[in-house]
């Protein structure tokens, strides 16, 4: 049980909870995920932190198959820049280690952009807290449960 699973639960969303078993020398962990559990690489969204200029640490959730388009996550926190931010802040302030950061339950809630590509989906899975697990559930449930707001932040 994770902080973020609980948060879906407490929520009353639907949700589904997957595992796998995570080999520690995979390069990506979100397409390890989705590789391992048969899942569309489209419909996995990694959760990167980013610092804000002016702003500070940002959630940003982008498909695996493609990577962060920091200008536009600038743009959609209002920004002037930003950059992936050191590890030990990221995890220090969700509470989660990297390769297992979900945007659910973290420590600090981190305002949070997800890729508008999102929508596109019926189903979409992010990380449930820990490497190997992943958290199913609808795109507006995420949205919701995250207060994030969409924006094109991802380079496909």
């Amino acid at each position: 049980m994770t902080p973020a699973i609980l948060v879906a639960r407490k929520a009353g969303i639907v949700h589904r909870v997957l595992e796998y078993t995570h080999d520690p020398a995979a390069e990506s962990y979100g397409l390890e995920a989705a590789e391992l559990l048969g899942l569309d690489p489209a419909c996995v969204f990694k959760t990167l932190v980013a610092d804000a200029e002016g702003v500070g640490l940002v959630c940003a959730l982008v498909p695996v198959t493609g990577s962060l388009d920091l200008k536009a996550l600038a743009d959609a926190v209002g920004a002037r820049r930003a950059r992936m931010a050191d590890i030990a802040a990221a995890e220090r302030a969700t509470g989660y280690v990297v390769g297992g950061i979900s945007p659910l339950g973290q420590r600090k809630p981190l305002r949070t952009v997800v890729d508008g590509s999102v929508l596109l989906h019926t189903t979409v899975y992010v990380s449930a807290g820990r490497r190997g697990v992943e958290l199913a559930l609808a795109p507006m449930d995420l949205v919701k449960l995250t207060k994030a707001r969409t924006a094109e932040i991802g380079r496909r």
